[in-house]
C-alpha cells in the first residue's frame, strides 16, 4: 500500500466514523475510546488469522492423531493474541438480529481480558452505551476488506491517525494530550536514536518506538539488536522490534 492510499483508507474510515459520531448524542470523549477498541479488535482478529495459518502450516503431524489442535501457547510464541470464539471479529460482524451488540462486543473484551493477565481492567466495557444502529454502523466501516491484510506498522498509522482526530475534537482530558505523528517523526530525525534504551516515559500509543524502528530501518540495521524500548515503569526494557 503506498503513502497515497493509506492516507485515503485512514480519511475514508475517519470521515465515516465521525459522520455517525455527529449523528449520534454522544461527544468525543465518550466516542473515541470505544471507537479505538474496535480498531484494536479488528487488528487482533487481522494478527490472529495471519498467525493462525503460519501455526497451522508449521504444526506436526503424528501418524495415528494426525495434526494436534492449535493452543494459546502457539498464538503467544507467534506474537498474536488468542482470540476465542467470540472474540473474534468475524463473529462480532455477522451477529444475527436481536443479538445485544453492545453486550456481545463488552463480552469480547472481557474474554481477552481473563486470557491476558497485562490488559485486565484495561479495554472498554462500555460499549451498551451506544444505541443498536450505531454499532452495526461502526462496524460495518471497519469489516473493510483493506484492512484484512494490512501489517502492524499500517493499523498503528490508521490507530494514530484516529488519536489525532480525535485529540482535535476535544477528546483529551486531565491532562492527557497526544502528540502528532509528524512532531515525533522530527523529534527522531532530530536526536537519531540508532543504539542503546530508547525511554519514552508517557509512550501512549509507542508511536516513538514505531517512529525509531523505522529510523534503523531506512539505515539499514535491525531494530530488534540495536535498541530496546522503555516507558521507564517496567523492569528490563523491551529488546524486540515488532511490526
Amino acid at each position: 500500500m503506498t503513502a497515497n492510499q493509506l492516507k485515503e483508507l485512514e480519511k475514508r474510515l475517519w470521515e465515516a466514523a465521525d459522520q455517525l459520531r455527529a449523528n449520534s448524542k454522544l461527544t468525543a470523549t465518550e466516542y473515541s475510546f470505544p471507537v479505538l477498541g474496535l480498531l484494536f479488535l479488528r487488528h487482533a482478529y487481522r494478527r490472529f488469522n495471519d498467525a493462525r495459518e503460519k501455526i497451522e502450516a508449521n504444526l506436526p503431524v503424528h501418524p495415528q492423531r494426525g495434526r494436534r489442535a492449535v493452543t494459546k501457547d502457539d498464538f503467544q510464541q507467534a506474537k498474536a493474541i488468542y482470540l476465542q470464539e467470540k472474540a473474534r471479529w468475524d463473529y462480532l460482524a455477522t451477529l444475527p438480529e436481536g443479538k445485544d451488540i453492545g453486550e456481545e462486543i463488552n463480552e469480547a473484551m472481557r474474554l481477552i481480558e481473563s486470557d491476558y493477565e497485562a490488559l485486565s481492567g484495561v479495554l472498554p466495557k462500555d460499549y451498551q452505551t451506544f444505541e443498536k444502529d450505531l454499532l452495526q454502523r461502526l462496524l460495518r466501516i471497519f469489516n473493510d476488506e483493506s484492512l484484512d491484510r494490512m501489517p502492524g506498522d499500517v493499523f498503528g498509522r490508521i490507530y494514530e491517525y484516529f488519536l489525532n482526530e480525535f485529540a482535535k475534537s476535544g477528546a483529551q482530558e486531565g491532562g492527557e494530550f497526544f502528540t502528532p505523528p509528524s512532531l515525533v517523526n522530527t523529534i527522531v530525525a532530530i536526536i537519531e536514536p540508532d543504539h542503546g534504551i530508547v525511554l519514552d516515559p508517557a509512550c501512549g500509543s509507542a508511536g516513538m518506538f514505531v517512529q525509531t524502528g523505522h529510523f534503523i530501518e531506512e539505515e539499514g540495521e535491525n531494530p530488534a539488536s540495536k535498541v530496546s524500548f522503555t516507558d521507564g515503569k517496567s523492569r528490563t526494557p523491551t529488546p524486540v522490534w515488532r511490526k
